[in-house]
């Protein structure tokens, strides 16, 4: 046996260490989407760069290779939802990190209510509560395709899958607007008078003063 093979970067980091417009935009997406370190940011970031590089390089071909790759480029983001079947290789550079961020399967989870924060949809994927369809991940960065999206839902032979559970997620009905009742309400209490209103107590008068030393008594 051979020494075993030494596995590359799967991102690229980014450039410069220490950019405080970039270190702010990376701690608003790890907030926003509940990120476990800026690791993800790279790789979905990365993955951006490279759909938008291959695009830029099919844009400038006109062979035959380059045509079928056209078409395999626009399937895939169209199926990921990203883009429409209609869209165009020039509609592949306006594809913004977000879109991407919104196809990950922690995210979807959230916006199908099937958790109450989007930290607590990152735990109950990771620990094997969520399935697309009926296959089971456990991978939070999942990308989702547009046509497995209604299919998440919790496993079967889960816990979560009961709707008694308490971390289900309870939707609470809407409380029915109070009628007003016309005339006056004897139950109300009456209002409390204005300081202004309240007949002040009456002043003392005041005391005699006693005489003046060195005055003589009458």
């Amino acid at each position: 046996m051979g020494d075993p093979k030494r596995r590359r970067k799967q991102y690229a980091t980014p450039t410069h260490p220490w950019q405080r417009e970039r270190i702010e935009e990376e701690r608003v997406l790890m907030s926003e989407y509940g990120l476990k370190n800026k690791r993800e940011i790279w790789k979905i970031n990365t993955l951006l760069r490279s759909f938008k590089s291959q695009a830029k390089k099919l844009i400038a071909s006109s062979t035959l290779q380059s045509e079928k790759e056209k078409v395999q480029l626009i399937a895939r983001l169209t199926q990921l939802g990203l883009i429409e079947g209609t869209a165009k290789l020039d509609d592949l550079l306006s594809i913004e990190l977000d879109a991407l961020f919104g196809r990950r399967l922690q995210t979807l989870v959230y916006k199908h209510k099937l958790a109450r924060t989007i930290t607590q949809a990152r735990q109950f994927i990771i620990h094997g509560h969520i399935a697309v369809g009926e296959k089971v991940i456990a991978v939070p960065s999942y990308l989702v395709p547009s046509a497995d999206e209604s299919k998440i839902v919790f496993r079967p032979s889960s816990s979560l899958s009961s709707v008694d559970h308490p971390e289900r997620v309870v939707v609470e009905s809407k409380k029915e607007p109070k009628s007003e009742s016309k005339g006056t309400d004897d139950t109300k209490k009456p209002k409390r008078k204005k300081t202004s209103d309240r007949k002040s107590p009456p002043k003392k008068a005041p005391k005699e003063t006693s005489h003046a030393k060195g005055e003589p008594k009458q």
